[in-house]
């Protein structure tokens, strides 16, 4: 894989979404051919890629990853897929568990299937470091056991190891990540700073979980994706590799930067009843990628700041979100 690196040709499903079109572009960049696989549902904004050079080598195609013929088809002619599309909302994964287990799951199963017809070099799957479970102290290693509270975590725990399966049996170059929470710009408004940040530019009030005590390590998305990269050239196949950047914050001192940068105060938060299920604390063990090279840049505030500050610029591309009018 890493000598032909340089004219790698990567199919990537669910490109159009938040992680997946920051990947797009950073590939794109990089010079590699890049094919973009998406169901183009709410989360898949093909608005999201509308930046990528017209002379660049992308292209789009429009397909569900439980579509084996035509995903199938699509693989053809590459050399890895980098897999992201997946139901990944906690709080819809509550209302509908059954369309998590669907896309995230099966959907899996036939990426591999297909990946394995085909021939490619290397199967990346992109998980979450919600698999593990609530961690009191510590943090996660990836030979934990997998213990997830949420039908979304529960996905995407079955979808590791139906990946991770593939490389077993039948010996398909699987990778699989687990990343902590991502940010950054693209991502759709029904996560907590994205979804706090538009209502507090809108003058609305922010709703926040239980005492705001829950806490999440923050990755920006740029940093997740340059472990991407990394562990397409230097990854170990059939191994797990967490990916986190040890920024902890509580739900509270996160909304609490989000209330400084948005130039509001805390009367704008109001506290409601905590989700079912949810989850104190996620940390991850990150010695495992560390040891190839890569590590967490960009510092939370300044990460924070630039997310804010894209939202505050496009409002163009939010906005018909909350109005209902985007697809």
């Amino acid at each position: 894989m890493q000598e032909k690196w340089a004219e790698v040709r990567l199919l990537v499903t669910g490109g159009a979404g938040f992680i997946g079109a920051n990947f797009v572009y950073q590939a794109v960049a990089d010079g590699h051919a890049v094919t973009v696989y998406d169901a183009l549902t709410y989360a898949g904004n093909l608005d999201n890629l509308n930046g990528l050079d017209s002379d660049s080598d992308y292209r789009l195609i429009e397909g569900d990853v439980c579509n084996g013929d035509l995903l199938t088809n699509a693989m053809r002619g590459h050399d890895a897929v980098v897999h992201f599309a997946a139901e990944s909302h906690v709080d819809r994964s509550i209302v509908d568990p059954s369309r998590f287990v669907t896309t995230n799951c099966e959907g899996t199963a036939i990426v591999c299937r297909s990946a394995l017809e085909v021939g490619l070099d290397r199967v990346l799957h992109i998980s979450t470091d919600e698999v593990y479970g609530s961690v009191a102290v510590g943090s996660s290693t990836e030979s934990d056991k997998l213990a997830p509270s949420s039908p979304y975590s529960a996905s995407k725990a079955a979808s590791d190891l139906i990946a991770l399966s593939y490389h077993a049996t039948y010996g398909l170059p699987v990778i699989v990540t687990r990343s902590t929470n991502n940010y950054g710009r693209f991502q759709y408004p029904e996560k907590i700073i994205p979804l706090f940040t538009t209502s507090l530019l809108c003058g609305e009030e922010v709703p926040l979980y239980g005492d705001g005590s829950n806490i999440r390590d923050w990755c920006h998305v740029d940093d997740h994706c340059a472990a991407l990269d990394l562990l397409l050239l230097s990854g170990e196949i059939g191994t797990v590799y967490n990916i986190g950047s040890g920024n902890e914050l509580t739900n509270w001192d996160l909304t609490k930067r989000l209330l400084a940068l948005c130039e509001v105060g805390e009367d704008r938060v109001r506290l409601v009843d905590d989700r079912p299920g949810h989850d104190q604390r996620y940390s991850v063990d990150t010695t495992r990628i560390r040891a190839l090279g890569w590590e967490s840049t960009r510092d939370v505030d300044v990460g924070l700041a630039e997310t804010v500050g894209w939202y505050r610029d496009h409002p163009d591309w939010w906005e018909r979100f909350r109005s209902g009018s985007a697809k």
